[in-house]
């Protein structure tokens, strides 16, 4: 995964470590899913039948890839 480092004031950090931690999500997962929400592209989520277990489950956006152990690590590489 690439690392992006931008500036920011000290009031819009805090006010954005604050949101990420109301949400309990990482700054990092809170910031990419503000910039899926406003994307225009974004759509509803689907559901699938899990080939393996029979459930319902998440279905993988059209445009991305399914999830995978290797992308749940890469996701996962930044949390604390």
């Amino acid at each position: 995964m690439t690392t992006l480092t931008f500036k920011i004031a000290e009031d819009e950090a805090r006010s954005l470590r604050a949101a990420a931690r109301r949400a309990r999500l990482t700054l990092s997962e809170y910031l990419r899913r503000q910039i899926r929400m406003n994307s225009p592209e974004a759509q509803p989520v689907g559901k699938v039948k899990c080939r393996h277990t029979g459930a319902m489950i998440f279905a993988p956006a059209p445009h991305l890839t399914p999830l995978t152990s290797e992308t749940v690590r890469e996701m996962l590489a930044d949390f604390p």
